[in-house]
């Protein structure tokens, strides 16, 4: 199968000095052709961050082209019920453009200590909830008895625009790889390097060959950070030190900085891996700095991007 690569954009937190500039950068992906808009997952954070499925509420009547998505909504923190309906709220009022890309969240979120939940059994609430998710997005009515879930007779209305709304897992942990391929369409990277991301893909079409399932060859997606211009600039350094704060020792090996051909070469890079689907997130200290590396990104990077890996017609 041939694979379409696809260029989005996505945020870690909220870089901006409010809505007004927000929505300018929502308005520019909108415009320019920008494929998706990714917003990261948060609830507890003392930086500013956007709740996930609000902001996707919003961008769904802003825009009437962009598709979007979650990256990922940690399922253990949420109510699934809740979670499915939201998405095939967002999705039906789209008309079909969410999305839904859902992980375990990391065991050094803020969450687990200040919910008071237990990060221990985020993997098995996380299996629950998918198939929760999955069920009450196609069956009209849901019986459900698990460990940490119970559902009678429930059921969601109206279901969501796509009939086959895709769900797309996190993470690269063994027990990330099998969830994706039992309940996966897709699998979105999180902080992988390409050569850590061509093992984990490898590793899901193994686990599809024991679940008889399949996933598209396109539908592998990896992210990172960028900047035109030096490591040492002062827009670098915030973006720098939260990766650090999620254990990454040396995040300039994941970023993606210099000039175009920087970000080309890490895009091939990945592209060679095996990935066909792109967040990437700018970096930058204000409004200024985050609207004019997008824009970059759109007249230099795109336009390359569609020239060297043509979409099939």
């Amino acid at each position: 199968m041939d694979r379409r690569i696809s260029v989005g954009l996505g945020l870690m937190g909220f870089p901006f000095s409010g809505a007004e500039a927000y929505w300018r950068w929502v308005d520019l992906a909108e415009a320019a052709g920008v494929d998706s808009i990714w917003q990261t997952d948060r609830l507890i954070s003392s930086e500013p961050f956007l709740e996930s499925m609000t902001s996707l509420a919003a961008l769904a009547g802003r825009t009437r082209r962009l598709k979007f998505g979650m990256n990922v909504l940690s399922l253990a923190q949420r109510d699934p019920v809740l979670v499915a309906k939201q998405c095939a709220t967002v999705d039906m009022l789209s008309g079909g453009r969410l999305l839904p890309a859902f992980g375990v969240g990391s065991d050094r979120s803020p969450e687990w200590t200040a919910m008071h939940l237990d990060p221990k059994v985020r993997g098995a609430k996380t299996d629950e909830a998918l198939e929760i998710i999955r069920r009450l997005w196609t069956e009209d009515k849901v019986d459900f008895s698990g460990k940490h879930y119970q559902l009678t007779g429930a059921t969601i209305s109206p279901k969501p625009a796509q009939p086959d709304l895709p769900i797309w897992i996190g993470g690269s942990s063994p027990a990330a790889i099998r969830r994706t391929a039992r309940f996966g369409t897709g699998w979105q990277g999180g902080a992988e390097t390409p050569e850590v991301t061509a093992q984990v893909i490898s590793a899901i079409k193994a686990a599809l060959a024991d679940t008889g399932r399949m996933i598209d060859e396109d539908h592998y997606g990896a992210g990172f950070p960028f900047w035109f211009g030096s490591p040492d600039d002062p827009g670098v350094a915030k973006t720098l030190a939260a990766y650090r704060a999620l254990g990454m020792p040396d995040p300039l090996s994941y970023f993606a900085i210099g000039d175009i051909d920087a970000v080309i070469a890490r895009i091939a890079a990945y592209i060679d891996a095996g990935i066909s689907k792109f967040i990437l997130r700018p970096m930058g200290a204000n409004d200024a700095e985050i609207i004019s590396q997008t824009e970059r990104l759109i007249a230099e990077v795109i336009p390359e991007v569609a020239r060297r890996w043509p979409k099939p017609s």
